[in-house]
């Protein structure tokens, strides 16, 4: 993605340091709902999975069988072909050498379906392996080095201080202001923010798990893990301009399927001794040592309404035997939330209202 330009050290005014606010406001929101959180420990009077979906809700908007957060996307199938490196790290057959099926969605954050895509600077992957003994690995990643949020408090916090102000549809900046003064650990998600750009493919993409799990090797050790899709033969793509449309992105992602498969490498970062495993704001070391686990190549997309990712909750604790969670709190939530929102929509059925991702049309691929 582009970089933004150095600018002088002289202060902003207070107007532009409301207008920024109100900003990295809109995209904590949008990337906020990516990891609703609602840890089964809490007093159900307090937080629970439908709370937070009812939060996400009135801040989106209530679109009838589409999903509560990453609204709008594409599904996308194709196939995991392992390096083997992980494998003396883990049991999970995912990770042997062969081929995988995977089964995936590319996305937008938010609740709103039919956004345009320069909204915001983030784009999501979700990805279902399915092993031939008939395990499964999901996982969600999204493509921001950081999580702004670490406890289920803040999170809460944060969406309610987020609601759009009827007035302006926007987060009110000064709301936000109060929230992140109250909030230090958001730093890192918000320095990010300020130079991040919505670019124009997401096949250009690097996308994070931000949630630290375990690998578990024959033996039973564990070996705290992050992992991220990093593109392959892609060159950066530009940041979104005014010609592009509402929905650029699906253009895109067809017309590059119509040259050939699309991949990325998948990337193990391991942790050490120390590095927090419970807390996806803060990043580990840049020196940690990285396993190339294999290449994820996709091969074909097609509707969401129709295609097979529809149907399917990429809850990131639905793990193989050779991975295991964390004590990240943000995974029972996120588990306990998606389900929540899977309930609500599957109830609801099918979409109301073909959005624009729903024509689409497979190109002839060139020989």
């Amino acid at each position: 993605m582009q970089q933004r330009p150095e600018r002088d050290a002289r202060p902003l005014d207070a107007w532009q340091t409301c207008l920024r606010l109100g900003v990295i406001g809109a995209i904590v929101l949008a990337s906020g709902a990516a990891f609703a959180y609602v840890g089964g420990w809490l007093d159900p009077q307090r937080l629970t999975p439908d709370r937070i979906v009812d939060v996400l809700e009135t801040n989106s908007g209530v679109h009838p069988g589409f999903r509560r957060n990453h609204a709008k996307g594409v599904c996308v199938v194709g196939h995991f072909e392992s390096s083997g490196a992980a494998h003396a790290l883990s049991t999970a057959a995912v990770f042997a050498l062969g081929n995988t099926p995977v089964v995936g969605r590319l996305a937008l954050p938010g609740g709103n379906p039919y956004a345009p895509d320069s909204s915001v600077p983030i784009r999501s992957f979700a990805l279902q392996f399915i092993s031939a003994n008939g395990e499964q690995w999901r996982t969600g990643m999204n493509s921001m080095p950081v999580f702004a949020l670490a406890t289920p408090q803040a999170f809460y916090d944060q969406q309610l201080a987020a609601r759009p102000d009827p007035k302006t549809g926007k987060p009110d900046p000064q709301r936000m202001q109060a929230f992140f003064a109250a909030h230090p650990e958001t730093a890192a998600f918000r320095a990010w923010a300020k130079t991040a750009r919505p670019s124009a493919s997401y096949a250009t993409e690097s996308y994070y798990g931000l949630n630290a799990f375990y690998l578990v090797d024959a033996q039973g050790k564990q070996q705290p893990v992050r992992w991220r899709l990093a593109p392959l033969d892609a060159a950066a793509a530009p940041a979104a301009q005014p010609q592009h449309d509402a929905n650029y992105l699906q253009a895109d992602l067809q017309q590059r399927l119509a040259q050939g498969p699309l991949r990325w490498r998948l990337l193990m970062t391991l942790g050490a001794a120390g590095d927090p495993t419970d807390d996806a704001t803060r990043q580990w070391p840049a020196d940690r040592p990285t396993v190339d686990a294999g290449t994820v190549v996709i091969t074909q997309g097609m509707p969401q309404d129709d295609g097979p990712c529809r149907d399917v909750n990429y809850d990131p604790t639905v793990l193989p035997h050779g991975i295991a969670i964390s004590d990240d709190p943000l995974l029972a939530a996120r588990s306990a939330a998606y389900a929540a929102s899977y309930e609500r929509r599957t109830r609801e059925g099918a979409p109301r209202g073909a959005m624009a991702s729903s024509h689409w049309t497979q190109p002839e691929r060139a020989q």
